[in-house]
């Protein structure tokens, strides 16, 4: 789930996300959960709406940079598209989310660039193992990232970019 701009006003928010990969082909993931609810949490990729006119792959970048300040990044192709819409901080956002493949070797991570929503609700990052995925019991999302990781590492990036089911909830 992104957590992004205290702006937003409804409708189908575009959104770029990140599946950021490091040498070791661990994923990293943000904790995130409601602003007064801190057991109310999830994982969840980098990343969150676009800004003004800028692109998806400018989104994607930006908001990378602001959530964890990774820059050293080698922005790939988009793995995934989703529809998703959720309960958060009090409105529901509906979302058109494309996921980018990304790698880096940049392994430490600073939230420098949040926004004062995302302060109060982003708990910090994780790498995290394919496998450590898959057996993780916390919710993350999308809901079947350690299936899509799994295929991702065996095969490589799809030849397009595979349409997710959508996702509500």
């Amino acid at each position: 789930m992104d957590v992004g701009v205290e702006s937003y006003g409804g409708g189908l928010r575009k959104v770029a996300r990140v599946v950021l990969l490091d040498p070791d082909d661990r994923i990293l993931l943000l904790h995130g959960h409601e602003p007064d609810d801190r057991a109310d949490d999830w994982w969840f990729t980098p990343g969150g709406g676009l800004e003004g006119d800028e692109t998806r792959e400018q989104a994607a970048l930006r908001e990378l940079a602001e959530e964890t300040g990774i820059t050293e990044v080698e922005l790939g192709p988009v793995l995934w598209r989703r529809k998703c819409s959720f309960p958060f901080a009090g409105r529901r956002w509906d979302q058109d989310e494309w996921y980018y493949l990304a790698r880096t070797t940049q392994t430490a991570t600073r939230a420098a660039g949040l926004t004062e929503l995302e302060r109060r609700s982003v708990a910090g990052a994780r790498w995290w193992t394919c496998e450590e995925l898959t057996r993780a019991h916390e919710t993350v999302y999308p809901t079947r990232l350690a299936e899509l990781l799994r295929r991702l590492l065996d095969e490589g990036p799809p030849a397009r970019p595979e349409i997710l089911d959508t996702e509500i909830v």
